[in-house]
């Protein structure tokens, strides 16, 4: 029988270079995209246009109330049944982009209304037009208020993209499994899993200090 000690540190690496070459990259590219779609779906959120505001709040309503598993599953295992077969990694990027989407269209949201209206009546006063007003005024400073929430969002995302490995995505937690199954010391091989994902968020956490501490330091001066 393996010495437990000896099989966690042997796990670790294994288990750690899956995550810097899988689960990060999964969540750094899910992540980007899904902002993207946040900010537009927060435009269109607080649009006067209520078919256009109405198509936002159905999006949000149901990404926010229906698990991602269930939305992972969805688009890889229901998709096929109408056509449409993606791989395991197309899949979880646009499962897990969709998801951040949703719920980072409420933080942008909040974000862009956080904003004084007076920013927007001295941008209309000096000529701007709306977009160009949200593009130049609007969004920067909104930009600020977002960044500690969406950084949670983004170190849960991290933690999330354990899901896809349900979708046959070879990451952190799939190369975790493979390796529980083959020493069948499931305990140790996951408690290994768990050290590595609390290390990456650690890091991840420390970031967002840093660049919080930057932005209040820039508000400062």
């Amino acid at each position: 029988m393996a010495n437990p000690w000896q099989l966690f540190l042997d796990s670790l690496w294994p288990i750690a270079w899956a995550g810097l070459t899988a689960t990060v990259p999964l969540a750094l590219v899910s992540f980007a995209l899904g902002l993207l779609i946040a900010i537009g779906v927060a435009l269109m959120r607080i649009s006067v246009h209520p078919v256009v505001s109405g198509v936002a709040r159905f999006y949000i309503s149901v990404i926010r109330g229906t698990p991602m598993l269930v939305q992972l599953f969805v688009i890889f295992y229901g998709m096929p049944s109408i056509g449409i077969t993606l791989d395991p990694w197309p899949s979880a990027i646009i499962a897990l982009s969709l998801n951040v989407g949703g719920y980072g269209a409420e933080v942008v949201r909040a974000a862009i209304l956080s904003v004084p209206k007076g920013q927007w009546e001295a941008a209309y006063t000096v000529g701007m037009n709306r977009t160009r007003t949200l593009t130049r005024i609007i969004l920067p400073q909104a930009a600020r208020v977002s960044v500690p929430p969406l950084s949670n969002t983004f170190i849960s995302l991290v933690k999330d993209t354990s899901l896809t490995s349900l979708i046959l995505v070879t990451e952190l937690f799939k190369v975790a499994q493979q390796i529980a199954a083959t020493t069948l010391e499931f305990m140790v091989v996951y408690l290994a899993a768990a050290l590595v994902y609390w290390v990456f968020c650690l890091v991840l956490s420390f970031g967002q200090s840093a660049l919080e501490r930057r932005l209040d330091s820039r508000v400062a001066h």
